[in-house]
């Protein structure tokens, strides 16, 4: 039935890092089980299943107390997955939706309602294109009034021109995998500082996951690193982490979990760092004392 091998690995080393209680993974995926949650029939990336059990497993093994799972284009605008393993763990964990941006007002409070936060658009090669502009200022305040944020993927060459637009939004918008920035050109490449300055915007947060995706370096992914520590360092308050499980449409055998947790105290070298960034953060992000 797996047309692709695993994109994680089942046996993951356990984690050096001594994470603070409440500890969030703010961005991971669940895939299938395909006979219960098909996948999107035009989307033709088809992974192996990464069902919620997986899931619980790595964060339980790990020190994860709470998560938002983000809907992946592999299931398409069914979000059907992701409000079934919310439900299996309630109010721990909470969602991250897609749908398209002229979805219902309806449509918009039902998910509102189920746990989900915000709306994923993408702005990468290999998904489907993301909303236009004008879709995303009309839907932008839409958000806002149900209490839900804008979280974009997009490759660092979009992240100049896309600036304007997104730092104007009446809406908190998170950028995922601090822009998808290529780490062997070093922190002051174009799209880096780009990157900085549009966080520099009230509206702006940002994910430091992905070091595995920015690295051009094996395992432990050095050459990341500054770029994750130099966003913590600036916005200290804005920023939130994720693992990226199962680590889809990765470049290679799937990195080992526990590589990327042991990152953390890299990226965050002291103990309040760590706690904005893995508990405090994704609380006043994600709102979780209100589920």
């Amino acid at each position: 039935m797996n047309e692709r091998p695993l994109t994680w690995k089942r046996y993951p080393r356990t984690t050096r890092a001594e994470l603070p209680g409440g500890a969030t993974d703010c961005h991971c995926h669940v895939f299938g089980p395909r006979d219960l949650f098909p996948y999107c029939e035009v989307n033709s990336y088809k992974p192996a299943d990464a069902p919620k059990e997986a899931l619980f497993a790595l964060h339980d093994q790990m020190g994860i107390d709470r998560c938002v799972i983000v809907q992946s284009a592999v299931h398409g605008n069914d979000n059907t997955v992701v409000v079934d393993a919310m439900q299996a763990r309630p109010g721990r964990y909470l969602g991250i939706a897609l749908a398209p941006p002229d979805v219902s007002d309806a449509a918009l409070d039902k998910l509102a309602d189920q746990g989900f936060r915000g709306m994923r658009f993408n702005y990468m090669a290999h998904l489907a294109p993301g909303a236009s502009p004008e879709e995303l200022r009309a839907l932008a305040p839409r958000l806002a009034d149900r209490g839900m944020h804008l979280q974009v993927h997009m490759g660092p060459g979009l992240i100049e021109n896309l600036s304007p637009l997104l730092a104007d939004l009446p809406v908190t918008v998170v950028v995922d995998h601090f822009g998808r920035v290529d780490a062997s050109l070093g922190v002051n490449q174009p799209p880096f500082q780009a990157l900085l300055r549009l966080l520099d915007h009230d509206n702006l947060w940002c994910k430091v996951s992905g070091c595995e995706r920015a690295s051009r370096q094996d395992p432990p992914y050095a050459d990341a690193v500054e770029f994750a520590r130099t966003i913590v360092e600036r916005f200290g308050d804005t920023v939130v982490w994720g693992t990226d499980w199962p680590h889809p449409n990765y470049r290679s055998d799937p990195p080992d979990d526990g590589d990327l947790f042991d990152l953390l105290p890299q990226i965050a070298p002291d103990a309040r760092a760590l706690q904005a960034l893995l508990v405090d953060n994704p609380t006043k992000l994600y709102r979780f004392e209100e589920s």
